[in-house]
């Protein structure tokens, strides 16, 4: 079995995230890390080797971004990957999910994996709609939410996570799998592995490597465009009620929640 795990490059949580008012695109100058919520499908990958019950030849880390996305995919690495595959070309720059779906459907053919794993979201866009663009390209079935996984034969027996509840699906292989975070916990990676990532092969490709159409992806080509953006309204600061007295602090605080009709 080969599984090929999506992840991407995304603004560390930390730093504010802001738009470029020129292009609309998001500002991705500070620091950058690996989208957390795709540790979780690196994990995962990961378990189904080490749980026996299918011989897992390879694990692929693939990514579409810019020149510094190398850095998500030595991470992916270190997690467990075997390799990975850099999919960056100026002509990708700006696509919007459809297009962003497309091409990586695209440099996925080459790979022609059996399971194609990714987190549930990014942490920046949050769509939550890529697994099911990739799918649709690839003609394979897709689920989404999934927190847990077995691997029968030549199919998969998932839970997923649903308004109502729980769905239990079989799905049969090859498929594109969105796990939810609740689905494992992300190991560390030794040091060992991070130091061995920048070794383990790496295949860039361009947009024509992967036989992308560039009339289909790009933001002058994507479908979704942007038009204006504005940041929210400032929000007003918050009263701090100093706790001197403690009976004079309770009734402070019911008069506010009074005065707001709140209680």
């Amino acid at each position: 079995m080969k599984i090929c795990v999506l992840v991407k490059e995304v603004p560390d949580a930390a730093v504010e995230k802001r738009l470029d008012p020129s292009t609309g695109r998001m500002d991705r100058s500070g620091e950058k890390n690996l989208n957390p919520y795709d540790t979780h499908a690196i994990e995962a990958a990961m378990q189904i080797r080490e749980g026996g019950a299918a011989e897992v030849d390879e694990i692929v880390a693939v990514t579409m971004g810019p020149e510094s996305a190398v850095r998500a995919l030595h991470k992916a690495v270190s997690l467990g990957a075997d390799r990975s595959v850099h999919l960056c070309d100026g002509v990708l720059a700006g696509s919007d999910v459809a297009a962003t779906g497309y091409a990586l459907a695209q440099a996925l053919r080459r790979e022609s994996p059996d399971l194609v794993l990714l987190g549930q979201q990014s942490d920046d866009g949050e769509c939550y709609t890529i697994g099911a663009v990739v799918a649709e390209h690839l003609g394979m079935p897709s689920l989404t939410q999934v927190i847990k996984m077995d691997v029968e034969a030549d199919a998969l027996r998932c839970e997923r996570q649903a308004e109502y509840g729980y769905d239990t699906v079989q799905v049969k292989l090859p498929a594109v799998i969105s796990v939810g975070d609740a689905i494992n916990e992300p190991r560390y990676p030794s040091l060992k592995a991070i130091m061995g990532a920048k070794k383990k092969p790496l295949d860039a490709l361009s947009a024509s490597d992967a036989q992308i159409d560039s009339n289909k992806v790009g933001g002058e080509h994507s479908a979704a465009q942007w038009v204006a953006a504005k940041p929210p309204p400032a929000k007003a600061a918050g009263e701090i009620i100093e706790d001197e007295d403690t009976g004079e602090t309770v009734e402070k605080i019911i008069a506010w929640l009074d005065e707001r009709k709140l209680i």
